[in-house]
């Protein structure tokens, strides 16, 4: 069984103020067909948590380790972590002008697999995905994201979690800006990817209703840099009644006992 364990983590960034910290400890391990829920107010870290685990050379690792089936990740290149079965599905997917969708995926799928998909499979598998997800077939020969709107933009990033079969994926916020609609064709997408290969999955979002479609087994209310409570399921439902301002108002307190006095 496939264990993507985080163990111990810290990052900084480099600000005009000098260096700051996000992430301050963070412990969470993910199982191959487990599905993840980080949920928590803004600025708490979540996507800061993503872009770590896929090696965003902003983000500076202080301490901690990130570790794949037992292999360092943070020793990794961020092409060596998507070949070892590492997947973000990002909050903004970026246009690449000049790119098509088709070739795009088509480079990215003989990268990951070391030889390039049969054309004939390869055609027929892409239609299939673009018709489960709801995507016109011209999508394939228009540049990537390219005046696409923003539920075009998440079901193209559920596109290719599908084809190139990860073992874990991190879905940053993949729920902004969907409509209902829209919300239920990625969640579609996403069950069926992770009912095809079994892969983990790691959630942030800020909202219960993407939670309704995709199940989790595991919610972490990440607050300051910290995972600040886990449970089951159940503990979505209560954010969705409390919201978290117990949680921020907690680590407001224990970072004033922390710091010292000024005299």
């Amino acid at each position: 069984m496939s264990t993507l364990e985080i163990r111990d983590l810290k990052v900084s960034i480099d600000t005009d103020q000098g260096v700051k910290p996000i992430l301050k400890g963070v412990d969470l391990t993910i199982n191959e067909g487990e599905i993840h829920a980080v949920m928590g107010p803004n600025g708490s870290g979540k996507s800061t948590l993503a872009y770590t685990i896929a090696g965003h050379p902003r983000y500076n690792v202080d301490g901690g380790s990130i570790l794949l089936d037992g292999r360092e990740v943070l020793d990794m290149s961020v092409d060596e972590r998507a070949k070892a079965g590492l997947f973000l599905a990002m909050q903004y997917p970026v246009e690449i002008p000049g790119v098509t969708v088709a070739n795009f995926l088509r480079t990215a799928k003989t990268a990951l697999d070391g030889e390039a998909p049969a054309i004939r499979t390869w055609i027929k598998d892409l239609r299939t995905h673009m018709s489960d997800l709801k995507m016109d077939s011209s999508f394939a020969e228009r540049n990537v994201n390219e005046g696409f709107s923003g539920g075009e933009k998440k079901r193209h990033e559920i596109m290719q979690l599908e084809l190139l079969k990860p073992k874990f994926a991190v879905l940053d916020e993949t729920d902004s800006g969907l409509d209902v609609d829209a919300l239920k064709i990625v969640s579609e997408g996403v069950n069926r990817a992770k009912a095809n290969t079994g892969l983990g999955l790691l959630m942030i979002t800020h909202y219960t209703r993407i939670l309704r479609y995709i199940k989790p087994d595991f919610v972490h209310v990440f607050v300051d840099g910290q995972v600040a409570e886990q449970g089951g399921p159940e503990l979505a439902d209560r954010l969705e009644d409390e919201g978290y301002d117990r949680y921020v108002s907690a680590a407001a307190a224990a970072a004033a006992e922390t710091t010292p006095a000024v005299s």
